[in-house]
Parts: structure tokens; sequence; C-alpha cells
């Protein structure tokens, strides 16, 4: 499977199960040094919340302590725009998920800050490699 870039960030879609496919790239973030701060659960939010049907679809705020560190110390605010999210979610192709992860370039980018530049190419050629991990 190839990776798809969608401007904001890159995407690959696999031939594996939903609960696979989740495990996969917490193996692939946790091998590239990110933990995972937060598991949001968008079906079963939206079900609660507004009791709407959705595909199986979770965000993963993955982070990693030394260059989120690195970037915090450059600028206090820019906690505002971390973690870095992975989504994980089924495709409109039977037996497909979709893995996507944000281009933290664009992310980082709003602020203007160059400076910040080569923590977003650190964090974006681990997130590249952890899409890799998961299609292999």
């Amino acid at each position: 499977m190839s990776t798809s870039d969608i401007g904001y960030g890159s995407r690959v879609e696999v031939r594996l199960s939903f609960d696979e496919a989740v495990r996969r790239t917490r193996e692939a973030l946790a091998a590239e040094g990110f933990g995972v701060l937060c598991d949001i659960d968008v079906q079963k939010t939206l079900k609660t919340k507004l009791d709407v049907d959705f595909r199986r679809y979770v965000i993963l705020g993955a982070c990693n302590p030394p260059l989120a560190h690195r970037a915090l110390t450059t600028d206090s605010d820019i906690g505002l725009l971390l973690p870095c999210n992975v989504v994980v979610y089924e495709s409109d192709e039977p037996d497909e998920t979709v893995i996507a992860a944000i281009d933290p370039i664009e992310q980082l980018g709003i602020t203007a800050r160059p400076e910040l530049e080569p923590v977003a190419r650190a964090v974006g050629q681990r997130l590249k490699r952890v899409l890799e991990a998961v299609t292999t």
C-alpha cells in the first residue's frame, strides 16, 4: 500500500482489520518513541453524545517526550498544537482500514517560527516511518 498526501497529513489504506490496524499503529508509534496520551473513540462518543451511528474511528494523541520538550522550550504556547494526532478508521472499502497522521510541518508551520522546523521535520520523519511500518 502506498502513502498518499492529504495536504495536512498522510494516509495509508491497509488490508487489516480495524483492531489489528490499531494494534500495529500503537506498536509502530512506540517503536518511534511516541506514547499515546489520549485515545478518543469517536464512534462511541458520537453514539453517547448524539445517538448517531458512525464507523469505527479512533484518534490517538501521540507524543514523543524529547521532541515535545524541545518544542515547548522554544515556544511555551506550542502546547496548543500538541499532541500529534494519528487516526485509525474503517474505510469505505470492505476489509480495509485507514491510518492517517498529521503533517507536523503544516501543523507547526502556522506559528511562523522557523526555529520549530527541525522539530517538525524530526516528528514528520518518525510519523512517516510509523505509517510505513503499519503497511509491512
